[in-house]
């Protein structure tokens, strides 16, 4: 008889409503779930940026392994980021990226403990001496109700895809709350552009 010992959880497949969607919008409820994060001010791509996906990025292999080695492989999850700016009215074009306030985040099966992740701080500090894992921490994280649309392309041209999402937003009697949510499907650096597939989620509440 096979064993199952070798099989990795797969968040992406558990939950595949939270994690594939079409190019029109549609109505979601997300539930609770546990994320590894890291927050941040400054332009998507710039030095402290990458910095900070480096931390989070070594933290969040390094509980994978450790988790491995006790018997729970998963799949690391991909990538998911949280977009504010300061003034809640203004829109991102109008505001220099330097200034966009962001939380990267990658999601982690529920059997993750806060004494796992810094474990793994200490560990991925001792190996890679990145000062930003200091920053890494554990969250739960719950939007509830949430409108969503996939685009698909570069980030660049990602405003027709939201300005579509918000009216139906619109549209349907919700008004929006909370964060701008990405959620990065595509790995940029093996996929050209105009391939580039992002989940763009918003938390709602009726008007």
């Amino acid at each position: 008889m096979e064993s199952n010992m070798d099989e990795k959880i797969d968040l992406r497949k558990q939950f595949k409503p939270l994690y594939s969607s079409s190019t029109k919008p549609s109505i979601i409820d997300v539930p609770p779930a546990k994320f590894l994060t890291i927050t941040g001010r400054g332009e998507p791509g710039g030095e402290t940026y990458q910095a900070a996906l480096n931390a989070l990025y070594s933290v969040a292999y390094t509980v994978k392994f450790k988790a491995k080695v006790a018997g729970n492989d998963f799949v690391v999850m991909t990538l998911e980021g949280l977009w504010w700016l300061e003034d809640s009215q203004a829109s991102f074009s109008e505001v220099p990226r330097e200034e966009w306030n962001w939380k990267s985040m990658i999601r982690q099966p529920d059997f993750v403990t806060p004494k796992m992740v810094e474990e793994a701080k200490m560990e991925a500090k001792e190996k890679k001496g990145l000062k930003e894992i200091e920053s890494v921490t554990l969250e739960e994280f719950h939007e509830g109700l949430s409108a969503q649309i996939m685009h698909v392309g570069p980030f660049s041209e990602e405003g027709k895809t939201i300005s579509k999402l918000h009216k139906f937003i619109q549209d349907n009697g919700y008004k929006m709350r909370g964060y701008h949510h990405e959620i990065y499907m595509s790995d940029i650096r093996r996929t050209a552009p105009e391939r580039w597939k992002t989940i763009i989620r918003q938390p709602i509440e009726k008007k």
